[in-house]
């Protein structure tokens, strides 16, 4: 009907922005009904895709009426829902550059912004509270001839309440209480059609948790950086970002969606926005310094500088001169307007965005170029080898630093452009030209540092442990440790107790143990070094410590360790070089692992034997040597433990706390670790610190990667074997038979079975043999991965799966361990299959077991014969012993007397072998009784009861 009420259905969920409305949005390619609410006899207009869950809530029949598209709709004109503004602004039209004019206000406009997922398909926009909404408010205003004539409406003061410019219910109240009255009045007037309950995201304050804060547009000082997207986007192409895909993805992104920087703030303390404006024509200057402000014709600040410094010395204060340029003695000056006689030039309010300061950073901190010598050292000095830190700082700092380095330096530009004039005479500079990158060569992005339950680090929920708790119980290299090795640095860690104890134990203690087992054993034996001894000493210096010689006339065990020590260096430096601690912290962590689960090991029988020979003494200047390097490569991971290795082995500053850096180590192990062998023989002093030394380099004379290979499969073969012991639930110290060694690579056969004195001793057998097929002792499983095989065939893994069953299991395994793939035919058709796709499962046949790895296959026999389980009870009773002299915290060197009881088949052992465990549990004499003083303490030796005691001889 042609006096039908026609009405635009707008949803929003602030209604209190309501009264600043300027316009309502639509989606021009959008389907729009006019439908008639056969209840209120409205007619809506309302997005096609909304109209059934509209009804649905109103539970109202909606009639369709008419259809459209959203472009149809745009132009339209309506009356807002608060008249504040129209009332006066209602008919106002101004120019348009295409041609005729526009009203400026309440009309339907187009926006890509209008979403189907929710509300009405009509969103009511005002600009002052929303940054979507003001970007379309300054699209509509490119349209006019005049940008200004398009106003903004706010009827909001900068302290959040209604200003005179709302309904008299409202004014000068905060905005988010009158939410509910705004609601009423609505409903009141008959312009609510429903209400409801939206929970949606919110801003409010970090500060103030509870206070929700409102977005609000604000006039600013603005720097045009979009018009430098693509010098941005070649500066960023050149640098080296860590992680790499932050160079295309986030700070990429950031910098093609480029929008210009706010650069103002209205606060108080701040960098002095330097513009000043003529109090009659609002003509703007620019002032570069405090000098040129004081040139200008009529410059004064009334005596505001003496008037404060006098006050200030009067309370007994002194004003710093550097606080001239800030407020609020800088808005004390004026000077004469150019623009203008008689006039005044006065300072705008605003303060600098501290983000501006911050990249200003890499010439501001040198006073660059007004400072005398600031421009030669800020050429030496630019641009910056790396800067680091958290993720959210590729929109904040590092964005900061390139964007101002790139609009004042630029490509290629010769930063002394910027050179000033000192005693009329242009300062003597290098050629030097700001090639990009700058003012950064590479950026490692760091992950966040997140509590214990993986949420943000919260001081109100307590999800983390203070870091003051972390540095007393574990040390603050415990700390450093964890972060360094736990994960890359640009993925989020959390900060958990454990962990860091892990890494401490996993690290430090095993380290620490290596350290204090050589100091213990090197005074007992009376080694000593000079004090300027370094790795170097190891191959070519003279000898300078008791009983060095060069590392290739050392056994190969030392010269293994001392190849992968200097492995380790050339790796570290490579990696830290490439600003990779992760991985160079891995390498470290691999080499202690190594240093003291095998060359310690290996090497304790050099260390403990009565003789002090040649050998002897090779070990302990290999471990010497080995604990020097380390505490130079560990000092930038761990400073205060390495500063402790380094003041013991090196002795060069007294009164250095030895402990620091370490906890939970035993009494007697940190009062071994204090006493260091004699250093005082007389030579070139070493730097007084760790830190005052020159960080290790490897030399590759010393390195033999044949043996590091030979060794590394030594190693894999006695940790297949331990598996395999492990898979049959047989202690190490319970001596076997027989290990049978099947190689993935049988070349090295040769120099393995040159060793196998070596693997019978680690895996406690007393035969090894060497076999070219496992099939005597192991049969083999094919098992289809189905996680690998359903991506990649689909309905046909399950069948792929059924034909495993029916393969030869040995030449399949022959076939993926040789080419890494396996054909099978299914169907009729052959079809390629990889190792990750297809697991080959070991079981061992009866009487053995096995494991199998990259190396090849291990197998021990599992048979126990009566003189094997005696050896194992001796085994077992030696351990039992070396536990009692630790409880009674004995001497390393101290001699017992043993006191045992049991069944005559525990004195038959111990008979037996009476000088295995008088050589091992260093005792003078075995009794069989009680001691006359003292408790005996009772165990079971695999089943057999029996009773020990010792007394110092």
């Amino acid at each position: 009907p042609a006096d039908a009420k026609v009405s635009l259905l707008v949803w929003t969920t602030t209604p209190w922005t309501l009264i600043s409305n300027h316009f309502a949005a639509v989606g021009p390619d959008i389907d729009y009904l006019l439908v008639r609410d056969k209840t209120t006899g409205e007619y809506l207009y309302i997005a096609s895709a909304l109209v059934a869950a509209t009804a649905e809530k109103v539970k109202h029949e909606l009639e369709v009426v008419g259809v459209c598209r959203g472009a149809d709709l745009v132009g339209l004109r309506y009356e807002p829902p608060f008249d504040s503004y129209s009332k006066t602004l209602r008919d106002k039209t101004a120019r348009l550059k295409e041609g005729g004019e526009a009203h400026i206000a309440w009309r339907v406009v187009p926006a890509d912004f209008v979403a189907l997922d929710t509300g009405t398909g009509l969103v009511h926009q005002a600009p002052a509270y929303g940054e979507v909404d003001f970007n379309l408010l300054q699209e509509e205003r490119r349209r006019f001839v005049d940008f200004d004539a398009v106003p903004l409406l706010n009827a909001v003061a900068p302290d959040g309440t209604f200003t005179s410019d709302a309904p008299a219910a409202y004014r000068g109240r905060w905005v988010k209480d009158c939410d509910k009255g705004i609601i009423q009045e609505l409903r009141e007037r008959g312009i609510l059609y429903h209400q409801e309950t939206i929970r949606h995201e919110y801003p409010f304050c970090p500060r103030a948790e509870d206070d929700p804060l409102i977005q609000y547009a604000r006039k600013s000082w603005f720097v045009r950086t979009s018009e430098f997207r693509d010098e941005f986007l070649n500066n960023n192409e050149k640098i080296n970002w860590l992680p790499e895909h932050i160079r295309e993805g986030r700070f990429g992104d950031f910098l093609r969606n480029n929008v210009d920087w706010a650069l103002s703030r209205e606060r108080y303390w701040g960098t002095p926005l330097p513009i000043w404006v003529c109090e009659k024509t609002g003509k703007m200057e620019a002032i570069g310094s405090l000098a040129d402000l004081k040139a200008k014709p009529g410059a004064t600040d009334e005596g505001y500088w003496e008037a404060r410094a006098a006050e200030a010395k009067g309370r007994g204060e002194t004003l710093l001169d550097h606080l001239r340029v800030h407020k609020p003695y800088i808005d004390a000056w004026t000077y004469d307007s150019p623009f203008a006689p008689g006039a005044r030039m006065r300072r705008v309010p605003e303060v600098i965005d501290c983000w501006w300061d911050a990249g200003s950073m890499p010439f501001a901190q040198w006073g660059f170029p007004h400072a005398p010598g600031s421009i030669q050292t800020f050429v030496e000095r630019f641009p910056a080898d790396f800067i680091s830190e958290a993720i959210d700082q590729t929109r904040g700092w590092f964005y900061g630093l390139l964007a101002i380095s790139t609009l004042i330096f630029g490509q290629g530009k010769d930063p002394r452009g910027l050179e000033r004039q000192t005693n009329g005479h242009a300062e003597q500079l290098p050629v030097a030209t700001a090639e990009y990158p700058h003012p950064y060569r590479t950026c490692i992005v760091l992950g966040h540092v997140m509590g214990e339950d993986g949420l943000k680090m919260s001081k109100r929920t307590k999800n983390y442990k203070e870091p003051s708790y972390i540095f007393d119980h574990y040390g603050a290299d415990a700390m450093r440790w964890y972060f360094y090795s736990g994960q890359a640095p640009w993925t989020s860690i959390r900060f958990q107790e454990a962990n860091i104890r892990d890494a401490q134990r996993e690290f430090l203690l095993r380290l620490y143990n290596v350290f204090s087992f050589f100091n213990i054993y090197a005074n007992i034996d009376g080694f000593t070094v000079n004090r300027d001894q370094g790795i170097k000493g190891s191959r070519d210096q003279e000898q300078t410590a008791t009983g060095q010689r060069p590392a290739t006339q050392r056994s190969e065990l030392d010269r293994w360790i001392i190849s992968e020590l200097h492995r380790t260096i050339k790796c570290v430096r490579e990696k830290l070089d490439a600003f990779e601690n992760y991985p160079a912290a891995g390498r470290l962590k691999d080499f202690v692992d190594a240093l003291s689960n095998w060359y310690v090991r290996r090497s304790r029988p050099r260390f403990w034997k009565g003789e002090k020979d040649q050998d002897k003494w090779d070990a302990y200047n290999t471990l010497y040597e080995i604990l020097v390097a380390l505490a130079k490569l560990l000092a930038p991971f761990t400073p205060f433990f390495a500063e402790m290795m380094y003041q013991n082995l090196v002795g060069c500053a007294a009164g250095t706390n030895r402990d620091q850096g370490i906890e939970g180590s035993r009494d007697q192990d940190a009062r071994a670790a204090k006493s260091s062998p004699d250093s005082s023989r007389p030579g070139a002093p070493n730097p007084l610190s760790v830190h005052l030394c020159d960080y290790p380099t490897a030399d590759p004379a010393l390195i033999d990667e044949k043996l590091a290979t030979e060794m590394d499969l030594a190693r894999d073969i006695v940790s297949l074997g331990r598996a395999a012991r492990a898979e049959a639930k047989l202690k190490v110290r319970q001596p076997l038979e027989l290990v049978e060694i099947v190689l993935a690579r049988p070349e090295h056969t040769e120099w393995l079975a040159a060793h196998s004195d070596l693997i019978s001793d680690e895996l406690n057998i007393k035969r090894v043999q060497f076999a070219t097929e496992a099939d005597r002792y192991v049969s083999y499983q094919l098992k289809a991965d189905f996680k690998a095989l359903g991506p990649k065939f689909g309905k046909l893994a399950p069948r792929i799966a059924a034909a495993l069953g029916t393969v030869d299991t040995v030449e399949a395994r022959r076939s993926l361990s040789v080419t890494g793939t396996l054909v099978i035919h299914v169907d009729g058709q052959p079809v390629s299959l990889t190792s990750a796709e297809v697991q080959v499962r070991l079981q061992a046949k009866p009487g053995w077991s096995a494991a199998q790895g990259r190396a090849g296959v291990v197998v021990v026999k599992t048979d126990l014969t009566p003189e094997l389980k005696q050896e194992g009870l001796m085994r077992e009773l030696i351990h039992a012993v070396q536990a009692l002299r630790k409880d009674k915290d004995l001497p390393y060197e101290a001699r017992i007397t043993l006191y045992v009881e049991g069944p005559a088949e525990l004195r038959e052992i111990v008979q037996r072998f009476e000088s295995i465990i008088g050589h091992e549990c260093l005792t003078t004499a075995i009794v069989f009784g009680p001691p006359t003083e003292g408790q005996m303490q009772a165990l079971k030796l695999d089943g057999l009861e029996a009773r020990l005691a010792i007394a110092t001889a």
